[in-house]
């Protein structure tokens, strides 16, 4: 593509794999080149580059806030899931949460 934006030629569309992604990824981090250098190297557009980067960032943060030191790795979904049980069942040992069960019984 010429700087003016028209007649260029276009690079041919080039669909990495998630390897080739990673690999990708691995040499953007230590700054084995700019990211058009290696967007080049790999042959696919800048943009490619530039969404590897930002789906691994969003992805390591993400797994990063799911981790809690000592505990065993779960599922940001059986992570809320226990802490639902844990609160339903700190409910249930309150005083309030008891007088409304004496109370159901007592009405039945």
């Amino acid at each position: 593509m010429t700087a003016e934006g028209g007649g260029g030629s276009r690079r041919k569309r080039r669909y990495l794999t998630a390897e080739e992604k990673y690999q990708v990824w691995l040499e953007v981090v230590p700054g084995q080149g700019t990211q058009r250098e290696i967007a080049d190297r790999w042959g696919v557009d800048r943009s490619t580059v530039v969404g590897i980067v930002k789906t691994a960032r969003e992805a390591a943060l993400r797994g990063l806030a799911a981790s809690r030191p000592g505990r065993s790795s779960k599922t940001p979904e059986q992570a809320a899931l226990a802490d639902a049980r844990a609160e339903i069942a700190r409910l249930k040992d309150t005083p309030h949460g008891r007088s409304q069960h004496v109370l159901v019984r007592l009405t039945r």
